[in-house]
């Protein structure tokens, strides 16, 4: 934006313009336009426009947790293996199998009424509770 100001007659006194170049029209041309024409005006105000009153949200009550059912399926054979056990359940179902991406491990979610796959980290942290191969000890480590 280029600022130019004039005089337009010196021997009249007269207030002085400040003229600017207005880059914003379309094409490739610019024009030189008063400063007064180029600045921004407020909008009118927007007649009987309130903000609404706030209030106090009242705190919502926790919802009763339910245990969690699992369902775990044989990939291979697409058989389910387990259907509507807890944790316990579904560890039990885990430990008669070889690997870990032999078995899809599915939750049931209410608020959806759904089953849920489990994700690979939540599968195995089901998988690292089996007692296969552990000598008994579910944490992995050997007893003397």
């Amino acid at each position: 934006m280029v600022v130019v100001t004039s005089n337009e007659s010196m021997s009249q006194p007269k207030k002085a313009s400040t003229w600017v170049l207005d880059t914003q029209t379309k094409g490739t041309g610019a024009t030189m336009v008063p400063l007064e024409r180029v600045l921004k005006k407020p909008g009118p105000a927007v007649p009987r426009f309130s903000l609404p009153e706030l209030r106090e949200l009242e705190p919502e009550q926790p919802r009763p947790r339910h245990p969690l059912v699992f369902k775990v399926v044989d990939v291979m054979s697409r058989q389910v293996v387990s259907d509507g056990v807890d944790a316990r359940g579904a560890v039990a179902a885990l430990e008669r199998m070889r690997s870990i991406v032999d078995v899809s491990v599915y939750v049931w979610e209410p608020d959806t009424e759904r089953w849920r796959l489990l994700t690979l980290a939540e599968t195995r942290a089901l998988w690292d509770y089996r007692t296969n191969g552990t000598n008994g000890q579910a944490d992995g480590s050997q007893s003397q």
